[in-house]
């Protein structure tokens, strides 16, 4: 898969609000299915499910089973990938137009 269309399917995840709010929930800990599916009771489990499965096919969220329960754990590096590529690089060309228009003002 070409970097590109991996990086299609993280805009595309981190797109949707809910699926931000997911991803905040897991920022902080691991959690079960039915602990995500408890701290937004204003969707059904289906919906939930089908979120993460936008997730985990942008590979934001890694499941594990443990028994009967499945843990979401966050997997970070897809959203580094991203600020790496992205971020990182126009906020550098940002900063040295602000020193410039410093330097310029100061003149």
């Amino acid at each position: 898969m070409s970097s590109e269309s991996k990086d299609d399917r993280v805009f595309k995840a981190l797109s949707h609000p809910r699926r931000r709010q997911l991803l905040d929930l897991l920022r902080d800990q691991p959690r079960t299915t039915g602990a995500l599916c408890e701290a937004f009771p204003e969707m059904d489990r289906c919906t939930v499910m089908q979120h993460l499965k936008v997730l985990e096919e942008a590979e934001l969220v890694i499941a594990r089973r443990e028994g009967r329960e499945r843990w979401n754990h966050l997997n970070a590096m897809p959203i580094k990938q991203i600020h790496d590529r992205w971020i990182s690089e126009y906020a550098t060309h940002a900063v040295s137009i602000l020193d410039r228009l410093k330097a310029d003002l100061e003149r």
